[in-house]
């Protein structure tokens, strides 16, 4: 994996897409006013080129070439299965 390349730590949402999946990335910060926590949710396509991970797989995904119009993460590792 080269270092230069984004990379997030995620749990898939959605697998109804062909080799596609959806990563949700949810990332805690302080608020600099209120000093309360703030949690953002960014939703991430990503390829599976296998098919091999479902929804609620915690995942990582690496950034890649453009895809499709909307699809430019790839799925790199399946760090825990959905229980």
């Amino acid at each position: 994996m080269e270092s230069n390349k984004k990379s997030f730590t995620g749990v898939v949402t959605s697998d109804k897409m062909d080799k596609t999946i959806v990563v949700s990335v949810h990332n805690r910060s302080l608020h600099p006013l209120y000093k309360k926590y703030v949690t953002s949710t960014k939703k991430l396509k990503a390829h599976d080129e296998k098919n091999e991970a479902h929804v609620g797989d915690t995942v990582r995904v690496v950034e890649c070439r453009h895809l499709s119009k909307d699809k430019c993460w790839r799925l790199t590792q399946i760090i825990e299965r959905a229980k």
